[in-house]
């Protein structure tokens, strides 16, 4: 296991560069380790990954809130966050296994803001960093979000590698319509394909 998301973060970890905190996280206090350092270095857009470039992935994610059990989907790309009342998810980057690799998978670097009271204290709610680190699909149990109140899992990353594009559809030639002949050679023909529904965006809630 450890083997296959090390081969998943290669092409990232090759590629650090600088990346500024947002407001949120300079609300939060600084957390030190390995964890915060690799944070503060994946830069989105790097140049060398391979496939779809960094900034232009898009990663969705699963957002729960354990006290009313409400969940929903989040899709934001690198660098990206967004403010559901009073817990802010942040994407550092997304990442997913090359189709020709042997064991699928798909991860996202994610950074987890709650405003709440430091635990075991009276003190005054302010924002805390909580979580910041990869989330597998593929294997959730290597790191997870311990919290009583959030959790966030990963559902994608959409990306794509060389020679994975979908080429655009060519569309079918019309043929000249046959001239009329009697009703006893003539061939019945099939009745014309209705259009499929345009598929609407979904709207980001502003608060949750």
């Amino acid at each position: 296991m450890i083997r296959r998301h090390s081969l998943l973060l290669l092409p990232l970890l090759a590629t650090l560069a600088a990346c500024g905190p947002t407001d949120e996280e300079k609300l939060a206090p600084e957390k030190s380790g390995k964890a915060q350092a690799t944070a503060d270095r994946i830069v989105a857009g790097s140049d060398n990954a391979l496939g779809t470039p960094m900034a232009e992935r898009v990663a969705v994610l699963g957002l729960l809130n354990k006290r009313n059990g409400q969940t929903r989907d989040i899709e934001l790309k690198p660098g990206e966050a967004i403010r559901f009342g009073k817990v802010v998810v942040r994407l550092r980057a997304c990442e997913k296994t090359a189709p020709w690799e042997n064991y699928p998978d798909e991860g996202a670097f994610v950074q987890l803001l709650v405003h709440e009271r430091p635990p075991g204290t009276t003190d005054a709610e302010r924002w805390r960093s909580v979580f910041s680190g990869w989330l597998f699909k593929e294997n959730p149990a290597a790191n997870v979000v311990e919290h009583p109140v959030y959790d966030v899992w990963v559902k994608s990353c959409r990306m794509s590698f060389p020679g994975e594009e979908t080429p655009v559809e060519e569309k079918p030639s019309q043929e000249a319509p046959a001239p009329a002949d009697n009703a006893s050679s003539s061939a019945p023909q099939a009745a014309p394909a209705e259009p499929a529904a345009p598929a609407g965006e979904d709207a980001k809630p502003d608060e949750g």
